[in-house]
C-alpha cells in the first residue's frame, strides 16, 4: 500500500468504529452501477461537515487493491447487494486530498508538481518492472501501467475545489488547475471512475466547463444521491431513540434541507455532536465563524438585506440559480449570493417552488449573529435587544415591548409594512430570542378563529409562560386583547397546563407608533 495509491482501509475503519456511525454504504450501489461507463465521472458538492470525506474514505476502502475489506463491510447495507464482491478491492485506487497538497505549496504550480511527484513515487514503487515512456509524466505513466496490468484506476479527489476557494481571484491559476484535471481524467482508458468532492460545483468559464464529463450532484440538485447528502429523518429518529433525545427538538434545530426524493435531511456533524453530548447546540457552524456569512449578506444588492430579514422571520424568497458561475467572487446579483449560500449550507432550496429559506434554528442563529454586528440600523439593535424585549413581556412592561417592536420595523419591496401580516414579521424579529425557549406558530387555529402568533414553551422550558399574540393595524392594542378572549384563542393550547400571557400589539399609521397591552390569562 502507498500513501496515495491504494492507501488502504484504515480511515474507513475509524469511521465505522466511531461511537456513532450511520450506514451510507448504499452509495456504493450507485457507483457500482456507473463504474466503467461514461457515467463514471461523479462530482459531489456539499457544505462543510456534511460527510464528504467520510464517503471518500468509504470508496477508497471498497475499491482499493492491496487490502481486504470484506469483513469491514460485512453487516452493512452494501454487503447485501448482488454485486458486492464483484467490485470489492479490484481497482488501483488513487486518493488525493487537494487541500493537503495546496497547504504545502506556495502556489498552484508548486502544488501540482508536488502532487504529480507524490503519486508517481507510489506508482513506480508498485510497478518498477514496467517500461515507461516518461517517468516524470503522470498521465503517460498511468497509461503505461494500465496497458500492462489491465487494471483500471479509480481516482478519488477530496476537497477538489480548494484552489477556487483559496485562489478566488486568480483566474490563470484556476485555469491551470482545471487543465491538469482534464488532462489526468478526461477520455482516458485507464479511468474506471473519478469521484470528486467539494463545496462548490465545477467552475464554469462562459457556458463551458473544462470538466464537462462529470455528473454533478449538488445542494441544488442532488439527484439520486439525495439520501446521502446528510442524515435522513428515519436515521435521526433511530439515533434519538438510542440517545433518549426528543426528535421534535432535534428536528427544529438541525432539519430543513429538503429534496424531491429526501424530504428531511439533517446536518450530520450537528446531529452526531448533539447525540454524543446530549445537548442541543450550534455544532455545524463551529467549522466557520459567522463572519463568513456576514461578508455575503452585507453585499450591496437591492433588496438583499430586506430579504435576509424576511427569511430570519420565517419567509421564503424566490431565487434564480441559473446565473451562478460556481465561484465565490463572481457575484453580480442577489440571486448569485443566495445560490452561493445554498452551496455553503446557509440556505435551503425548494426546487419545486424555486425559493430559498433558512433551513433550521442552528443556521438561523448564525444569521442573527451576522446581522447583529452589521450596520443594519435599528433592526440590528432590535435583534441584539430581542432577549430584553422578551423579558419585558414576561415582566409586564408593554412600553419596552413596543420600543423593541419599533426597532425591528422594516419595509421590503415584497412585504410592504401596511398590514397585520407584515407586522407579524416585525414581531418575529423583535422576539427572535423567544426561539430559544419556544416553538413559534403563526396563524394557529383555536377557539373561533386563528391566533396571529402563539409561542408554546419547548419541553425543557415548561416553567416559561406561553404567549398568545394578536396584532392590529391602525386600530387598538386593547381591542387585540379582547379579541383573544372573545374568540377563545387560548383553546389552541389545550393540553398545556402552564401560565399564558396575552399580548396585544397595534401599529398606528398616522403616528407611526406601536402600542402594546399585556395581560395574564385567567383559566
Amino acid at each position: 500500500m502507498g500513501n496515495y495509491l491504494n492507501p488502504g482501509n484504515e480511515n474507513f475503519y475509524k469511521v465505522i468504529n466511531s461511537e456513532i456511525y450511520v450506514d451510507k454504504t448504499g452509495l456504493l450501489k450507485y457507483t457500482n452501477r456507473v463504474i466503467n461507463t461514461l457515467q463514471g465521472y461523479i462530482c459531489v458538492s456539499r457544505p462543510r461537515r456534511f460527510g464528504k470525506s467520510t464517503a471518500a474514505y468509504m470508496l477508497a476502502a471498497y475499491y482499493g487493491r492491496e487490502c481486504d475489506s470484506k469483513e469491514l463491510f460485512s453487516g452493512l447495507e452494501i454487503a447485501e447487494s448482488e454485486d458486492f464482491s464483484i467490485y470489492l478491492n479490484q481497482y488501483d485506487t488513487i486518493f488525493l486530498n487537494m487541500q493537503e497538497f495546496l497547504s504545502q505549496s506556495k502556489d498552484v504550480q508548486e502544488m501540482l508538481d508536488l502532487l504529480k511527484k507524490s503519486v508517481l513515487w507510489d506508482l513506480l514503487e508498485k510497478y518498477p518492472e514496467y517500461r515507461y515512456f516518461d517517468k516524470t509524466n503522470l498521465t503517460r505513466t498511468m497509461q503505461d501501467i494500465y496497458s500492462k496490468s489491465k487494471v483500471p484506476f479509480v481516482v478519488i479527489i477530496d476537497e477538489w475545489d480548494c484552489v477556487f476557494r483559496e485562489y478566488k481571484n486568480d483566474r490563470p491559476a484556476q485555469a491551470q488547475y482545471l487543465d491538469f484535471l482534464r488532462d489526468l481524467l478526461k477520455d482516458k482508458r485507464y479511468i474506471a471512475m473519478a469521484y470528486m468532492t467539494g463545496i462548490l460545483p465545477i467552475r464554469k468559464y462562459g457556458t463551458q466547463s473544462a470538466l464537462n464529463m462529470f455528473d454533478e450532484f449538488s445542494m441544488i440538485d442532488p439527484g439520486p444521491l439525495a439520501e446521502y447528502v446528510g442524515f435522513t429523518e428515519e436515521e435521526v429518529e433511530k439515533l434519538c431513540g438510542q440517545y433518549k433525545m426528543d426528535i421534535e427538538e432535534v428536528k427544529s434545530w438541525y432539519d430543513g434541507y429538503s429534496f424531491e426524493s429526501a424530504k428531511s435531511v439533517y446536518s450530520p456533524r450537528s446531529v452526531v455532536s448533539c447525540m454524543r453530548f446530549r445537548k442541543m447546540g450550534n455544532y455545524w457552524n463551529q467549522t466557520e465563524t459567522f463572519e463568513t456569512l456576514q461578508i455575503y449578506i452585507d453585499m450591496n444588492f437591492d433588496g438583499l438585506r430586506e430579504d435576509v430579514l424576511s427569511m430570519i422571520a420565517g419567509d421564503r424568497i424566490p431565487v434564480d440559480t441559473g446565473s451562478f458561475t460556481n465561484d465565490m467572487v463572481t457575484l453580480r446579483t442577489e440571486d448569485d449570493v443566495f445560490t452561493l449560500l445554498i452551496h455553503l449550507g446557509y440556505l435551503g432550496y425548494d426546487e419545486r417552488d424555486r425559493c430559498v429559506f433558512i433551513p433550521n434554528g442552528e443556521v438561523r442563529s448564525e444569521y442573527v449573529n451576522a446581522v447583529s454586528v452589521s450596520e443594519w440600523g435599528e433592526v440590528s439593535k432590535a435583534l441584539k435587544n430581542s432577549a430584553d424585549t422578551l423579558n419585558a413581556i414576561w415582566q409586564g412592561r408593554p412600553k419596552q415591548v413596543a420600543e423593541g417592536i419599533r426597532q425591528a420595523h422594516f419595509e421590503t419591496s415584497h412585504i410592504q409594512y401596511n398590514d397585520e401580516n407584515a407586522l407579524s414579521y416585525t414581531i418575529s424579529l423583535a422576539l427572535y430570542a423567544a426561539r430559544n425557549f419556544y416553538t413559534v406558530h403563526r396563524e394557529l387555529a383555536g377557539g373561533k378563529g386563528f391566533a396571529d402568533l402563539v409561542f408554546l414553551p419547548r419541553k425543557q422550558f415548561q416553567d416559561k409562560s406561553a404567549l398568545v399574540v394578536e396584532l392590529k393595524w391602525d386600530k387598538d392594542a386593547r381591542g387585540a386583547i379582547e379579541q383573544i378572549k372573545e374568540r377563545e384563542y387560548c383553546k389552541s393550547l389545550e393540553g398545556y397546563e402552564g401560565n399564558i400571557i396575552l399580548v396585544g400589539v397595534n401599529y398606528e399609521v398616522k403616528s407611526k407608533e406601536h402600542t402594546c397591552v399585556i395581560e395574564w390569562h385567567e383559566r
